[in-house]
């Protein structure tokens, strides 16, 4: 009883509030008229709310979003369907879909009755600034007798998601050079045909380690010659990848 009259709209507490007091007057008073009108006051709030409550509506919702993946600052389409499959018609409507507050308000729709077996279908567009994942619902229906006295809160759990992505911007055209780019003494040089590497060789200096000593340059040039330490090159290349 108590989640009954928690339905009960400011019209429908305000009937009801009039009722208690034209009933206790009329019984102070000994006016049979009055405690009427107050037992009438009492009964309309009353007698409404128990049968908003007990009836059993079946409604049902779909929406769709197209297209379901826009870039930024782009248009999208929320569609929504909604199916009264029960015996009852409803009353007065008030729909409402939850939206993150970067595509924009709350879209609200108001529907004057749904009879059995009709379906209404609704629109709304969204747009978006900001790139991400964003979850569209659920949707929120309040019903509304035609007396005002009572308004029931129902919501939907199905959910939309909606993917905006960056702006995909072209890039011109790059001719390919024909440049080496890397780290390294040298660039890549053939091999030899027994397998090995030529080898570079200079002048011996102060400090050079005897191991590195090449006796076969140095006999050919009647001078101490030592192998160059050089350190292969390495081509690369550098991929960026935007994982925002």
């Amino acid at each position: 009883m108590r989640s009954a009259v928690s339905t009960l709209t400011t019209r429908g507490r305000a009937f009801l509030s009039a009722g208690v007091a034209s009933a206790a007057c009329a019984i102070l008073l000994g006016q049979r008229d009055l405690l009427r009108v107050g037992l009438l006051l009492l009964a309309l709030p009353l007698i409404t709310t128990l049968m908003a409550n007990r009836s059993r509506y079946l409604l049902s919702c779909t929406r769709e979003i197209t297209p379901p993946r826009v870039q930024v600052d782009s248009p999208a389409t929320v569609s929504l369907t909604v199916e009264n499959r029960g015996r009852v018609p409803t009353g007065l409507m008030l729909l409402e879909d939850s939206l993150p507050y970067v595509l924009g308000s709350r879209p609200r729709f108001v529907l004057d009755q749904l009879r059995p077996r009709w379906r209404r279908d609704m629109s709304y567009p969204v747009r978006s600034e900001v790139r991400g994942r964003y979850s569209i619902g659920p949707l929120t229906v309040r019903l509304s007798d035609p007396f005002g006295f009572v308004e029931l809160t129902r919501a939907f759990s199905t959910e939309t998601s909606l993917v905006v992505t960056p702006v995909v911007v072209p890039l011109p055209p790059v001719r390919l050079s024909g440049d080496w780019s890397g780290t390294g003494d040298n660039r890549p040089r053939a091999f030899a045909a027994a397998g090995t590497e030529d080898v570079t060789v200079r002048e011996y200096r102060l400090g050079d380690d005897l191991r590195r000593i090449h006796w076969r340059s140095s006999a050919r040039t009647d001078e101490i010659m030592v192998r160059r330490e050089e350190q292969p090159y390495q081509s690369r290349a550098t991929l960026v990848l935007d994982t925002r």
